[in-house]
């Protein structure tokens, strides 16, 4: 099993290309820096004319970042590089909804699911 910390953010409007900036070098910065993440995805939502798509919040970009385990997760939390980039994602995005999940396999609905 890993972690999993899920991000889903909608950037604010009136962000300027410099604050946009400022806020992707923290989140590089701190991926880089942190040594507990063992890997980031990033991407921009897409939509396709799915039947969950209009309940769906709205959201414009996912991060998915993996650790380890939960001690991973929490040292990235505390870590001076993420406190940056917090103080700047409260600045940047007009709405973000964030999950931790421990992931596996099909084995994990097995355990709570079924």
């Amino acid at each position: 099993m890993t972690v999993s910390h899920l991000v889903l953010m909608k950037p604010r409007a009136d962000l300027t290309l410099g604050n946009r900036q400022a806020f992707v070098d923290a989140f590089d910065r701190a991926m880089r820096e942190i040594p507990t993440v063992r890997g980031v995805r990033i991407g921009r939502r897409i939509t396709h004319g799915a039947g969950y798509e209009p309940s769906a919040p709205t959201m414009d970009y996912i991060a998915i970042i993996d650790f380890d385990d939960l001690a991973g997760l929490q040292m990235y939390l505390r870590h001076p590089a993420h406190q940056e980039l917090g103080r700047l994602f409260g600045q940047s995005l007009s709405g973000s909804l964030v999950y931790d999940f421990e992931v596996g396999g099909a084995e994990v609905l097995q355990s709570g699911l079924v």
